[in-house]
């Protein structure tokens, strides 16, 4: 058998096989264990898994590690503490839906390669409500919930099976939805035909790139009309409130989805003069002129979809205005590295993978050159 690696081994029959030390008796002679896969890459992850485990048993083979609903709260209050309410509220969900009805009563030792790799499989493909799977995205948030936790339980040296680090999901993405130019226009004009606080926090989006929680944050405070700029450094999101048992949701004001987030914005004059016409106060937020009033992120999400409707566009979701306005920043030659800027990217790969997509019309115009 040809060998690639050590102690792995591709078969005649195709498939890859790992050999490892499983035992010695007293003599000292050695009992070999083998695993076997389709890929070279899951043999070795099981190989590394079934070493881990054989020194585990011969290092301690009376002790029982502890449950891993014990070591999932101890990871999530001493991670509490430094993360969002809202990113909170997120890693409890993916814990109590999805994580401990699995997990729960496992101890670690249990939590194996296959084991991990087998419920992702079963979260792809029957999870959820509805029974017709997760998304990928949401496997890939749990299986990074997990492999945090694992990760947690090696800091304080406890011993693991599988860290789940060598377990990889095929991700899906979805379209991206942009306006074309027409369409682009006509929400122009109907946008400013009608120039209420919803309308302006919308033209604010498709000019700028903010995310709709940034939009509905914007206070006077934030907008300097001698500089012709926007100080972005704060979003505005209704979360779940776990404290209130009458309330199920409120609103926060926090900081943005990162520190690159935090940042300064020209303001074209097209702009600039729409919200000089909007102006009454020069403090409270910028969307309704109060200090105390303010527009939340569903209610600007209406207003799109009612938008869109009226001015006979196709359906596309809020966040596609900040996807339109990177590509058409990109159509008009702009230098990526300031529309990563722009955008609050970390950098400009970010850029480029996620938001900047050529049109078709783009592409004939490249060919053509």
């Amino acid at each position: 058998m040809p060998k690639k690696g050590e102690n792995i081994y591709k078969r005649k029959d195709g498939r890859w096989e790992g050999r490892y030390i499983k035992s010695r008796d007293i003599s000292g002679k050695i009992n070999y264990g083998y695993v076997y896969a389709r890929t070279y890459r899951d043999v070795k992850a099981k190989l590394q898994e079934s070493i881990l485990h054989s020194n585990q048993v011969i290092a301690a083979p009376s002790r029982k590690s502890e449950l891993f609903s014990e070591l999932a709260a101890e990871w999530f209050s001493n991670i509490r503490p430094h993360i969002k309410e809202s990113t909170q509220n997120k890693y409890l969900n993916l814990l109590e839906s999805y994580i401990l009805p699995a997990y729960g009563n496992k101890r670690l030792e249990q939590i194996s390669y296959d084991f991990i790799r087998e419920h992702c499989e079963i979260w792809l493909s029957s999870g959820g409500k509805k029974g017709t799977g997760l998304s990928s995205k949401t496997v890939s948030d749990i299986l990074t919930v997990i492999r945090s936790i694992l990760k947690f339980a090696v800091q304080k040296g406890k011993r693991i099976a599988c860290d789940g680090s060598s377990i990889h999901l095929k991700h899906v993405s979805k379209p991206m939805r942009i306006l074309s130019k027409t369409e682009q226009d006509k929400l122009y004009q109907n946008l400013y035909a009608d120039p209420d606080s919803r309308s302006l926090g919308i033209l604010i989006c498709l000019f700028t790139g903010l995310r709709v929680g940034e939009v509905c944050a914007l206070r006077w405070e934030d907008v300097s009309f001698s500089d012709q700029a926007l100080y972005v450094h704060s979003t505005l999101q209704r979360i779940q409130d776990k404290t209130n048992r009458e309330k199920k949701t409120k609103i926060v004001i926090t900081t943005p989805k990162s520190l690159c987030s935090i940042r300064t914005i020209p303001i074209p004059e097209t702009l600039l003069n729409i919200l000089l016409s909007h102006k009454i106060s020069s403090i409270g937020y910028l969307l309704t002129n109060s200090e105390t009033k303010f527009i939340e992120p569903r209610s600007m999400q209406k207003k799109f979809k009612q938008v869109l409707e009226e001015s006979g566009i196709a359906p596309a979701n809020f966040h596609s205005l900040r996807h339109t306005f990177a590509t058409r920043c990109i159509e008009l030659g702009f230098d990526v590295k300031s529309l990563s800027e722009i955008l609050g990217h970390s950098n400009v790969n970010i850029t480029l993978n996620l938001y900047v997509h050529p049109t078709f019309e783009l592409k004939k115009e490249n060919m053509q050159k």
